[in-house]
């Protein structure tokens, strides 16, 4: 049985192993940097790095990396041994100051979106002392942001950091005004719920969508798939459990805080929630997490899908992004609190996130924006592409009344006034939960439902994080210059919730009524990521990374390119594996069915037995017409994807989603309808019933 205790952090870096091996003073600074994020003394790099090497030799490392997360999507690293030469053939383990604080990885093959050329390769990666080193298949891996040779960002962690260092500065400056000159720093906090796929890899061994796109092009849907409601919550399956298992160890090993695990709605589909911790911090366990998923899964004979729709027909996957703001003093800053002078300070904070997620909705959406998530997007297990608040009903009526200057009645009729004494106490959360809201306030955090179960958290915070300092910003330098604090206090708010209150929609977000509703109150709905994407750089949205130096406007620019292009290369290779499919498989397999019939109808010719009307010249009819009509869209698709012609990344994105997804989609329909009337036996692939039930 493990034992939790000794196990959890057995393989991290942490402040208790900090603590024991470092000097006091060293441990101080350092632990300053982590819990401030302050810039790293130097004075300390030596000493840290030599305790840091002698840890993880002692604990079987026998090399180290750089951790990071280019913009490709996934997590990168290139292995330095500790091993270097010494006098007479000798060797000797070495891990410098340098090793530690800075690194240099070829970045010309990493996305950077037109910011470098490729013949320019140096790229440089520098420590995050804020994310704790950890050791992975015996390597140091030590969190690491990367950029180019010229400082531009080629990663998902620097802008994060740089949002969490807005939104301190300026939540910092509303709280000064509230009197908590205790408080000496806040920070963003998150906490992931991570939802996933298990499949038997022989499965999944034989079928080129899942290698090669991580979802299934086609598969007709089984007779029984989540209708009954019984995977939800239900008994998990001894394999998945021992998975489970396996995993938490793993995990918990690596300081990371696995903390719920239970199957989801769809077959073959759970969920696993880790605590809340700094986001960016949560946005390395989370990525780490993913990885390990997978490793550990293989052991198990099954592999864990993380796309966000690998199935038709059934949910897909998302991971709700819980974010909320805490001070050093261990304050939530949007739990509404029990004492008047709190809940006015509660207010500025939610007004602000109110009034940035109105004014940002088309950046919201962007953060959240890929062609997997596409597919999941307004579907029956996740929130519409409309960007909307939910805030409960009693929370929704005192806003009302503020908006409105009426009286809020609760147990007692009080004036709706913020002063120090004139305001009631809220609600925690004694509201119901809103599953199809994208944005939903849940008693003192909001859980952002949106983003895809494959990408990274990062994007998403650092985009709140700006956005929501831009407003606090806004607020600040109204506030610092008003005569009268509590009445300034009283107007902004007001005034926010009546310029911006149409965001907020407590209803439900599945009902094609609130389509209508939402265009008539002004909100955007962008049903795909091109159309996001064309305002990824609208003017007022380059002003918010730059007034607050989280993008550079070359950076912006490179991300809008990365992103377009990630897009369409996905839809591309999409669909070449779909005809790659059709050509040499599923195509083959049918002609091999369809001769089967035509012997059978030949051999009841032979007897004299009615064949016009017989159930296999039906069948064999349907088959010609479905597989012509599959190849006269293979080889329309074949010639749009061979002749393009588009000018630049937008056009590109935009013909992909016009002229090549119709196609796959007809395509889709067709082969799913041929697999349903194709014996068992020649079909080329295992079936939605071997994926989605094929673990015992």
């Amino acid at each position: 049985m493990t034992d939790i205790m000794k196990t959890f952090g057995s393989r991290v870096f942490n402040d208790r192993v900090m603590r024991e091996r470092l000097s006091k003073d060293t441990y101080e600074k350092l632990n300053k940097t982590i819990r401030n994020g302050e810039y790293l003394n130097s004075d300390i790099a030596e000493e840290v790095a030599r305790a840091m090497k002698e840890w993880a030799i002692e604990n079987g490392a026998t090399h180290f990396t750089h951790w990071f997360h280019p913009l490709s999507g996934a997590t990168a690293e290139k292995h330095e041994s500790f091993v270097s030469t010494a006098k007479g053939g000798n060797i000797t383990l070495e891990f410098s100051p340098s090793n530690l604080v800075k690194g240099e990885a070829d970045a010309s093959s990493f996305p950077s979106g037109g910011l470098r050329d490729t013949f320019e390769a140096r790229g440089y990666t520098a420590w995050d002392p804020t994310s704790y080193a950890f050791i992975k298949d015996n390597i140091l891996c030590i969190p690491t942001v990367f950029c180019s040779y010229s400082g531009e960002a080629l990663d998902h962690k620097t802008p994060l950091l740089r949002s969490m260092e807005a939104l301190n500065k300026e939540a910092m400056r509303i709280l000064h005004l509230f009197g908590n000159e205790d408080v000496g720093h806040v920070k963003a906090t998150a906490g992931a719920e991570q939802e996933y796929f298990l499949v038997d890899k022989k499965c999944f061994d034989k079928r080129e969508d899942l290698k090669l796109t991580g979802r299934t092009l086609f598969g007709a849907k089984p007779a029984k798939g989540q209708e009954m409601n019984d995977h939800y919550y239900g008994s998990i399956k001894t394999r998945v459990s021992e998975f489970m298992k396996d995993l938490n160890e793993e995990l918990w090993s690596l300081g990371i805080q696995a903390k719920t695990e239970h199957n989801e709605v769809a077959p073959a589909q759970h969920e696993l929630a880790n605590n809340f911790l700094t986001v960016n911090v949560s946005a390395d366990q989370n990525n780490l997490t993913m990885e390990i998923m997978k490793k550990v899964a293989r052991k198990h004979g099954l592999e864990c899908l993380l796309h966000e729709k690998p199935f038709a027909g059934i949910n897909g996957s998302g991971k709700h992004n819980n974010w909320s703001l805490k001070t050093d003093t261990g304050i939530n800053l949007l739990d509404p609190g029990d004492t008047p002078s709190e809940n006015a300070q509660f207010l500025i904070f939610l007004c602000a996130v109110i009034k940035a997620i109105d004014e940002y909705q088309d950046l919201v959406r962007i953060s959240i924006s890929s062609a997997g998530n596409d597919h999941r997007l307004g579907a029956s297990e996740a929130p519409p592409a409309i960007v909307s608040i939910y805030v409960g009903d009693e929370l929704r009526e005192i806003l009302e009344s503020l908006e409105k200057e009426t009286i809020y009645t609760s147990k007692e009729r009080i004036p709706m006034q913020i002063g120090v004494h004139g305001i009631p106490s809220f609600p925690k959360d004694n509201t119901d939960r809103n599953r199809t809201s994208p944005f939903a306030f849940t008693g003192n955090k909001f859980e952002f439902r949106m983003p895809g179960s494959s990408a990274s958290i990062s994007t998403p915070n650092t985009i709140l994080n700006t956005v929501i300092a831009q407003e606090l910003r806004y607020f600040a330098d109204i506030l610092e210059n008003a005569d009268d604090l509590n009445k300034a206090i009283h107007e902004l708010i007001v005034d926010t919730l009546k310029k911006h209150s149409r965001i907020i929609f407590n209803g439900n977000g599945y009902d094609e009524a609130w389509v209508e509703e939402a265009e008539r109150r002004g909100l955007s709905n962008y049903h795909s990521t091109p159309e996001a994407l064309a305002h990824y750089l609208d003017e007022k949205n380059v002003k918010v990374f730059t007034d607050n130096q989280v993008l550079t406007e070359s950076e912006l620019h490179s991300r809008y390119e990365i992103y377009l292009e990630k897009y369409y290369k996905t839809i591309n290779i999409e669909a070449l594996t779909m005809m790659d499919m059709l050509k040499k498989d599923i195509l083959p397999a049918a002609q091999v069915y369809e001769k089967r019939l035509s012997d059978t109808l030949i051999e009841m010719q032979k007897l004299n037995l009615p064949v016009l009307e017989s159930c296999d010249m039906k069948t064999l009819e349907k088959m010609v017409q479905l597989k012509k009509d599959i190849y006269a869209d293979l080889m329309k698709m074949e010639k749009l994807l061979n002749e393009k012609d588009c000018n630049g990344s937008l056009e590109t994105a935009f013909f992909y989603l016009e002229k090549i997804i119709p196609l796959m989609r007809s395509i889709r329909t067709n082969t799913d309808a041929l697999e349903q009337i194709t014996a068992r036996d020649c079909w080329p692939m295992p079936s939605y019933l071997d994926l989605l039930f094929g673990i015992d």
